[in-house]
């Protein structure tokens, strides 16, 4: 038995049309935005009302998730023998105030009796977007959704809804390619008792880092930091994906773990790739003289409403939190920020002393000047 979820982001910058987009009940009540949900009948409410009207409202939300509701259109299945068949159970857009969203895509791998399969799709499911990028490029793959008779109209798909990535582009991020956030539950056979981990490891490191089923690299240098808290499932943080492997020994692996995964961890994971991509965005804007001034107020409003946050009170929650900040080298980044605001903080202080040391110097001349000419004509009278 195999199990397996993955979840593919694309990250982009790009003004939505509500028109395109079902809106979806945020379940994100353990986070940072806590404060903010919709009851069924308050969702029903606001799509009555006119599109202006609902954008309006829903622009003073922190962060607003959409389902895209894709048409149903079943495909046959081609090929059968020779494809890693796959489909697309939910799309979601994750739009945060500040213009930064994800576009994620919920994808099941099917007939997945061997692991090599999921290996092998999450290596080329990632580059799924990029240009040039044919269907018939990929051995062993074929696409298998209730929407998308192939790759080109997944491609124009995507591309329909993220747009250029100009923004994105600026900010040195990586469009092209999904990070990747997956789950996989292999047999008790493979990982048990007798069993052990290290039996498995290099399968393990080889899905860490998104590599195919043939890779014949040395695993023990890649760059992976090993998360668990639990006896057989342990989770692969890299700086492209994060990856849970667990084994069907434990009951709870492949009923209450995904669960946890798929939502509570999933929304941790977004909130870090989003303080990273903003964090970017104020360093860009604090370089410009022309910006800098509202950067360094975004700065400290991140600051104090996310940065300095508790996002949940689980434990594993929060040590996850911790593993992803190390990871993603957040730390560095704010701090480089930091340094940035500060020296832009100390130059604007030198500036004002400086122009008010210019007016005590003007207001005391012309004082004096004033002195001067009240003693010249006591002096004639």
């Amino acid at each position: 038995m195999l199990k397996d979820k993955n979840c593919n982001l694309k990250i982009f910058q790009k003004e939505k049309d509500l028109k395109q987009y079902k809106y979806f009940l945020p379940k994100i009540r353990e986070f940072l935005f806590s404060s903010f949900s919709y009851s069924a009948n308050k969702v029903k409410k606001l799509e009555e009302l006119p599109i202006e009207t609902r954008a309006a409202l829903l622009a003073k939300n922190p962060c607003n998730i959409f389902e895209y509701t894709l048409k149903k259109d079943i495909q046959g299945k081609i090929e059968k023998s020779n494809g890693i068949f796959f489909n697309i159970q939910k799309i979601e857009i994750i739009c945060f105030a500040t213009g930064i969203s994800f576009l994620a895509i919920k994808t099941n791998v099917e007939e997945y009796t061997e692991f090599r399969n999921i290996l092998n799709f999450n290596y080329k499911f990632r580059d799924i977007s990029s240009e040039g990028t044919a269907l018939e490029n990929y051995d062993n793959i074929r696409i298998q959704t209730d929407s998308f008779a192939n790759t080109k109209t997944f491609q124009e798909f995507i591309h329909q809804i993220t747009g250029q990535n100009t923004e994105a582009a600026r900010l040195n991020i990586d469009t092209e390619r999904f990070l990747t956030y997956s789950y996989a539950c292999i047999g008790q056979d493979a990982w048990n008792d007798t069993n052990s981990f290290n039996e498995i490891k290099y399968q393990f490191i080889k899905y860490a880092n998104i590599l195919p089923a043939d890779n014949t690299r040395d695993y023990e240098y890649e760059k992976i930091e090993i998360f668990s808290k639990w006896k057989y499932a342990k989770l692969g943080l890299t700086k492209q994906a994060m990856t849970l492997l667990s084994s069907s020994i434990d009951m709870n692996n492949y009923t209450i773990l995904p669960e946890e995964y798929e939502n509570q961890y999933f929304y941790t994971y977004i909130l870090n790739q989003y303080k990273k991509i903003y964090l970017k965005k104020i360093t860009l804007e604090l370089k410009n003289s022309k910006q800098n001034k509202k950067a360094r107020k975004k700065f400290i409003e991140f600051t104090k409403n996310i940065w300095m946050q508790e996002i949940t009170e689980d434990e594993t929650g929060t040590l996850l939190n911790d593993k992803l900040q190390e990871v993603l080298d957040l730390e560095q980044l704010y701090h480089e920020v930091k340094d940035k605001y500060d020296v832009l903080y100390k130059e604007l202080n030198f500036e004002k002393e400086r122009k008010t040391t210019i007016i005590l110097a003007i207001v005391l001349g012309i004082s004096l000047l004033m002195n001067l000419l009240n003693l010249v004509l006591l002096t004639k009278n």
